[in-house]
């Protein structure tokens, strides 16, 4: 009987220790990656900082303006906060930044679409900026909270005509809320260097950045989330969505992105409607580098893509 009760014991202590090694490691990755203000964005943001040049950024541009700010609540409770600039048109761009990034680094594009007589709403995702919120949507929560900002704005102006544009994660964000039931103002959706599915960017970032073992170090974190946050990695899926999606979506990526890899812009293009779906790949461009190296090109390519569903 005595060995009965010291196996017992072993096995208890083993899944003791396997239960603290699992909330050991998922919370960890979570402060890595997931967290407001989390070590990855700010390695991210620190790496952007060093190459800052290459990005051509005019941070002043926003004082030039005169936004309005302004609030939702979220579905979750959050206050989520955007930057509105009103414009002499019906046409509105609504535009989504990246991981760990600030709405100002959106400049160029919000210039771009100033340019063109669009009214301006820059977002600032969820446990970003001013608004609200401890975890990092990678898109997928991120894409409800467009559905509102997009909501929001058709209640403020029927007549709005829709284009959303996100760069990186906010790429994804827009890819994401394609397939959500959306207003018929939403005319046109440009997604810039998004990757396909967020267990996957992971996944790559894990072997390309870190030389970490994915398994399991990578399925233990996902079961944590989905203990923890009810939130499934897998199941936030760009390209499943992408299959319901009505609207015409323009894909761009640079071919030289070693953080969200080429290929996953094609599955993203492969996922959708072949009637709907227009892909532009910038030759030596690295991650959210295409707009600054391809330069007029590719406000042609926009130009041209939005001249066909923006009147």
């Amino acid at each position: 009987m005595k060995i009965f009760a010291i196996i017992g014991l072993v096995i208890i202590g083993l899944m003791l220790l396997t239960m603290l090694m699992y909330l050991i490691i998922g919370r960890i990755c979570f402060k890595i990656a997931l967290a407001r203000k989390s070590t990855a964005s700010r390695i991210v943001n620190k790496e952007m900082n060093k190459v800052i040049e290459q990005y051509k950024i005019d941070f002043c541009w926003w004082d030039k303006f005169s936004f309005e700010t302004l609030s939702i609540k979220s579905r979750d409770g959050l206050k989520l906060v955007g930057h509105f600039l009103p414009n002499s048109s019906n046409k509105l761009a609504i535009i989504v930044h990246g991981y760990g990034a600030d709405y100002k680094e959106m400049q160029k594009y919000a210039k771009y679409f100033v340019e063109k007589n669009y009214n301006i709403l820059a977002v600032e995702n969820r446990a970003h900026g001013k608004s609200e919120g401890k975890m990092i949507g990678m898109g997928w929560l991120d894409r409800l909270d467009l559905v509102d900002w997009i909501n929001f704005m058709v209640q403020k102006n029927s007549n709005y005509q829709i284009v959303l544009f996100g760069l990186s994660m906010g790429a994804s964000t827009v890819c994401m809320a394609s397939g959500e039931v959306l207003p018929s103002n939403v005319k046109a959706i440009i997604s810039d260097c998004a990757f396909d599915n967020v267990y996957d960017a992971f996944k790559y970032v894990f072997k390309k950045r870190t030389h970490l073992p994915v398994w399991p170090l990578l399925d233990i974190f996902n079961l944590y989330m989905k203990n923890a946050y009810n939130y499934d990695m897998k199941e936030a899926d760009a390209k499943k969505m992408l299959k319901k999606c009505k609207v015409p979506i323009l894909f761009i990526h640079g071919d030289a992105d070693d953080f969200v890899p080429t290929y996953m812009v094609h599955k993203l293009y492969e996922s959708t409607d072949e009637k709907l779906r227009q892909i532009y790949i910038v030759e030596g461009a690295g991650h959210a580098l295409s707009y600054p190296n391809a330069g007029v090109k590719y406000e042609r390519v926009l130009t041209g893509f939005l001249a066909k569903v923006i009147k």
